[in-house]
């Protein structure tokens, strides 16, 4: 009991549709023009769910082809779209989603190249299964299925019980949506967690967990503060009444450090990371600004001050107790981080093809 009075004592009480309001299709039409290109794809099939709830990692049939109706007749198209079979060899079942793909496809079609999520989470614990050179990059309906199969981090998305958790009662629909941004390489250092409560913006955590120098200049905390606070000022805050000014968003900075494109929302809950932040300072942060005991009008900044920074100095991959199956221990002898996800990433789609 005592555990549930701190909770509520330190985070606001949200309600199902408050929630909801972080989910991508709720916020991405309204911030789309400071946003990343994106695609939604909605409503999907039950069999698609069934699919990512499914044990182990492999493919639906025809996501690997040029066309995923190329090997099924007029017939059969519309049964294998909406179902799926028992796999007599291998005892598990079979889906295609031969719509999806083409929807997919399109999307790589106009943007290039994507990288996947869910309504909430996307799957960046899986990122190794794909070239390391190119994190999360989705050139074909595979690419995207492996991913979301390989994550942990989906789960929360599949399951109301977790995406509803911290609230009373349960929304009267919830639909899993598959969402498409346009990929493009991002420079990590540039990227900033910001935490609003009560319409404040109370601190902004570096992202990337990795020491920089620069980040340490002077005038850089003056600089990203500002820019953050102006982009935030003039686009979001007073602009989304329903998360009644709790909430936290994700931005990335132009290499000027001018201007931001938000990547993303989230709750302001225990369960989004408050990074480099405790939720316990945060909470001091809003007392003193609401009190005027305050004499700082930016938010507080955190960056990694130096190579011995705890976060810093730890050498484990991010996500490493996602990163590799007992199974692939002995193909990781005498290869680099990339030369392993690479053969990895071949030995299961090898497997798959199978």
């Amino acid at each position: 009991m005592p555990a549930v009075v701190q909770r509520q004592a330190t985070f606001p009480i949200s309600s199902p549709g408050t929630i909801l309001a972080f989910q991508f299709s709720s916020w991405y039409p309204r911030f789309r023009q400071i946003s990343i290109k994106s695609t939604i794809i909605k409503p999907l099939d039950a069999s698609f769910l069934q699919y990512l709830n499914s044990d182990g990692v492999f493919l639906p049939d025809g996501s690997e082809n040029g066309s995923s109706q190329s090997t099924l007749s007029d017939d059969e198209d519309e049964v294998e779209d909406s179902s799926s079979e028992p796999d007599s060899e291998y005892g598990r079942e079979r889906f295609a989603f031969p719509e999806l793909d083409k929807q997919i496809r399109q999307a790589i079609s106009e943007y290039g190249a994507v990288f996947p999520k869910l309504n909430f989470s996307s799957p960046r614990d899986a990122a190794w299964v794909l070239p390391v050179s190119s994190p999360l990059r989705c050139a074909s309906p595979a690419d995207v299925y492996l991913l979301l199969k390989s994550s942990d981090f989906i789960s929360h998305d599949l399951d109301q019980d977790m995406v509803f958790q911290y609230c009373e009662g349960r929304p009267q629909a919830y639909e899993l949506e598959l969402v498409l941004r346009k990929w493009y390489p991002v420079d990590r250092v540039r990227e900033f967690r910001c935490f609003v409560r009560q319409d404040v913006l109370l601190g902004i955590s570096q992202r990337d967990p990795n020491y920089y120098p620069f980040l340490n200049e002077r005038d850089m905390e003056r600089r990203v503060t500002e820019a953050i606070s102006r982009v935030w000022e003039e686009n979001v805050k007073g602009n989304w009444e329903v998360t009644r000014g709790n909430y936290t968003f994700d931005v990335l900075l132009t290499r000027d450090l001018k201007r931001g494109h938000i990547i993303d929302f989230n709750p302001y809950t225990s369960n989004t990371d408050p990074l480099l932040f405790t939720y316990d300072e945060l909470l001091t942060l809003l007392q003193d600004r609401l009190s005027g005991d305050s004499s700082r009008t930016l938010p507080a900044f955190k960056v990694i001050d130096s190579p011995a920074h705890p976060v810093a100095a730890s050498n484990a991959p991010i996500h490493q107790h996602n990163m590799v199956p007992f199974e692939a221990l002995s193909l990781s002898s005498g290869k680099d981080i990339e030369e392993f996800a690479e053969t990895w990433a071949n030995e299961i789609r090898t497997s798959m093809r199978n």
